[in-house]
């Protein structure tokens, strides 16, 4: 207990500690090329700078213990050549080390694409500024205070007469990804784009433009960035309500390799159906505000609308509402859906425009990777610990 007070208020003490652990580091890193002499004279010299320390009274006597513990060092171990950059090189490993097992057994970084979890998380929302004919796009400053609000804005006036072409989206040194679009001689680059981003932004290939032409004008908003909580599921269950983050590799239905964001409603032999009333029932049971985690969701007013908590909507409402299929698992309030022994059933939160377990049904519970937990990035209300 003396000594850690010591350290924690000693400058001296720190550095000193320091020195003897890279003393004790070489020293077994050296032990298959030292003599038994040099071993044991820097050994001596270690455990007697252990026994001084906590004896020493003041800067000077550490600091002098410090020198003699460094001089035994130079006079029998072997000095490394470009010790400072294999000092630099060794800090990066062990950080490298350390970030990938924060990743793979804790939590993980992950980018939502879509708007099926909005307005809890938020994909990437392209405007197309073209159309609109009194948009501004911000000046200098304004367009880096919305830069950290995770909003970019594009415009692209051509320098050449040309039709529009459009190439796939490439990836540059394993993980830059870029998409350009050409005009004649001239073209643009996206860093990171939007998947679909040609049909987001009402770009058509073959279009013809002249020089001078606007070819594009948009605004995007990012996707959230968040945190994945890889370590609780290693305990307990998912619970019902939380937001979970699963593989879709293998799942019938869904685009393979990658990972599906969703609300989790139902487990393995639960009875599932959604009301006319855009409730869900578990087992006859209606979820409604005053269940845990679907506070918000069922917190809704007026008809359903899109990017808005409007409740879980079937087939019926959905084509009411929308014009189109949105549910055909659950085609009406009175058709039930059992969820398979060993898997889950998950939904939306936007359920006017989500491709859920409405439409592919249950996957089994081990593609769970994570519950959501962190958005770290943009800085928007959302930043912080998730609300369920």
């Amino acid at each position: 207990m003396k000594m850690l007070f010591k350290w924690l208020t000693s400058k001296a003490v720190r550095q000193a500690c320091e020195t003897r652990k890279q003393v004790w580091f070489i020293l077994n890193s050296q032990r298959d090329i030292l003599s038994e002499k040099a071993i044991a004279e820097v050994s001596h010299a270690l455990d007697e700078f252990d026994k001084e320390i906590v004896r020493a009274d003041g800067r000077d006597a550490v600091v002098a213990l410090t020198e003699k513990l460094e001089e035994a060092g130079a006079r029998w171990l072997k000095p490394y050549p470009y010790a400072a950059t294999r000092e630099n090189i060794k800090e990066f490993l062990i950080s490298g080390v350390f970030i990938l097992s924060i990743f793979s057994f804790f939590i993980q970084p992950m980018k939502i694409p879509s708007g099926s979890a909005q307005p809890t998380l938020y994909g990437n929302v392209v405007t197309d500024l073209k159309s609109q004919t009194n948009a501004v796009i911000p000046d200098t400053f304004g367009r880096l205070i919305d830069w950290f609000k995770g909003i970019d804005y594009h415009r692209w006036i051509a320098k050449d007469d040309g039709t529009l072409e459009i190439e796939p989206v490439q990836t540059v040194a394993g993980f830059v990804r870029t998409q350009r679009f050409r005009v004649g001689s001239d073209s643009y680059t996206f860093f990171w784009p939007p998947d679909h981003l040609e049909q987001l932004c009402g770009a058509r290939p073959g279009q013809k433009f002249k020089r001078g032409d606007t070819v594009l004008k948009l605004k995007i908003s990012s996707g959230d960035r968040l945190f994945v909580d890889k370590f609780t599921y290693n305990f307990r269950r998912p619970r019902r309500g939380e937001i979970i983050v699963f593989a879709s590799t293998g799942i019938p239905g869904l685009m393979q390799h990658t990972h599906y964001i969703k609300r989790l409603i139902a487990m393995g032999g639960e009875k599932v159906r959604i009301g006319d009333d855009r409730h869900v029932y578990i087992n006859g049971k209606r979820l409604d505000h005053t269940d845990r985690h679907f506070e918000l969701v069922y917190s809704f007013n007026g008809p359903p609308r899109e990017s808005v908590y409007s409740g879980h909507v079937n087939d019926k409402i959905g084509m009411i509402y929308s014009g189109r299929s949105l549910a055909p698992l659950f085609p009406d309030g009175n058709a039930e859906f059992t969820v398979r022994p060993g898997h889950y059933l998950a939904f939306g939160d936007n359920t006017m425009n989500s491709f859920d377990g409405r439409v592919f049904g249950d996957f089994p519970r081990e593609k769970v990777v994570g519950r959501a937990l962190w958005v770290f990035w943009p800085f928007t209300s959302r930043f912080g610990l998730i609300y369920y």
